[in-house]
């Protein structure tokens, strides 16, 4: 009886279900990382993608059904200010090498 209720805590272990905190992690995460992948890109194009992931994490935020927090949606329009004035200083500095 102990093998099967632990071979079921494994399965929720792997499986968890995802609950209204949780999501706000995944976008945190999520946008962090883009982000942090914007802040190392070397072309426009990288550059572009990933400001427009940013930019998706914040409008999913915007969703009133979403279970996003006020606190999430106001970390994630800061990341995306600062992702703005990233993209942006790296597009003058291009045109300034030029």
């Amino acid at each position: 009886m102990s093998e099967t209720t632990n071979t079921d805590q494994r399965a929720q272990q792997r499986f968890p279900l995802l609950s209204d905190s949780n999501i706000n992690t995944v976008m945190m995460n999520g946008a962090q990382i883009a982000l942090c992948k914007l802040k190392r890109a070397r072309s426009f194009n990288a550059r572009l993608y990933f400001y427009a992931e940013i930019g998706v994490f914040l409008e999913v935020s915007l969703s009133r059904g979403a279970g996003i927090s006020d606190d999430t949606r106001q970390r994630l329009e800061a990341i995306h200010r600062e992702a703005t004035h990233v993209h942006m200083d790296a597009n003058k500095a291009s045109r300034a090498a030029e």
